[in-house]
């Protein structure tokens, strides 16, 4: 069925003062939305995400979403991104995807979504011989989106072309002045022995970046997908404080990490860590 506006042109006539012209009509703008969020790469999963339907049951939930919506409505005029930080299933991707859709909704940006580890897969896919797309294809979006998510910094195997790969789409969105969304699991202590720390995982020279370009909000809850089917918020508070129960702080977690580290033969420690740090 056609539009009654335009007739499908994308231009609807209107009149002011005697004077005819047209402008563009609303059908083409809820089509251009449409189409920005089918390349935004946002998973099916998360694409009923809003900042209204997060689910906020405590003071850094609360802080979190206020981040987010502040992010949200003053975009494009804002100097920095967002660090998202905290336990898995906390809702940290619902709150970054949140963001994505409304600032491509309200401001017609040009937004991207990738996990890291699933955006470094496909950068080392273009090396196949086989693949028609090269590496300036997949990290020309990445670094020119008007607001871009990666989510779960830090998971990805280290080594010295992440750190690279990595060191270059951060440093250009820096440059450029490009907002960014990041999520991680790690947390942001300034220790890089500690293999569960952010820094140990990207390095100093990213996570000066990092700082520079983001608010970090920390984020504690409970795992969302922990909760009972139909389940609500009084759910969510009670495995929230049975998490705060059974888990151990931040500061006992890393003394008993510390405890894993056997020293080795020379003195040194042997950090037990498959992936190395990062710069190794």
């Amino acid at each position: 069925m056609s539009c009654p506006l335009c007739d499908d042109t994308g231009w609807k006539p209107l009149e002011r003062e005697g004077v005819r012209y047209v402008a563009r009509c609303d059908c083409w703008r809820e089509s251009a939305g449409r189409q920005r969020l089918d390349t935004a790469n946002i998973p099916k999963r998360y694409q009923h995400c809003t900042i209204d339907n997060f689910k906020v049951y405590n003071e850094s939930l609360e802080r979190a979403a206020a981040q987010a919506r502040k992010l949200a409505d003053e975009f494009p005029s804002v100097g920095r991104g967002l660090f998202l930080e905290g336990q898995p299933g906390v809702g940290k991707t619902h709150l970054a995807v949140a963001v994505l859709k409304q600032v491509m909704h309200t401001a017609g940006a040009r937004g991207l979504f990738y996990d890291t580890r699933d955006l470094l897969r496909v950068i080392r896919g273009t090396y196949n011989a086989s693949t028609h797309t090269t590496e300036l294809d997949i990290l020309r979006p990445v670094m020119t989106a008007d607001l871009l998510v990666l989510d779960d910094l830090g998971a990805e195997k280290t080594s010295e072309w992440v750190e690279e790969t990595m060191n270059l789409i951060v440093n250009t969105r820096y440059n450029e002045r490009r907002p960014t969304i990041f999520t991680s699991n790690y947390e942001d202590i300034p220790d890089d022995t500690d293999p569960n720390s952010l820094l140990f995982r990207i390095g100093y020279r990213m996570r000066s970046r990092l700082h520079e370009m983001c608010e970090f909000v920390v984020l504690d809850g409970a795992d969302y997908r922990m909760m009972p089917t139909n389940g609500g918020v009084d759910d969510l508070m009670t495995l929230w404080h049975t998490r705060k129960k059974t888990l151990p702080s931040r500061s006992s977690g890393r003394q008993a990490r510390a405890q894993l580290r056997a020293p080795a033969k020379d003195g040194k420690a042997d950090l037990k860590w498959p992936g190395g740090r990062a710069g190794s």
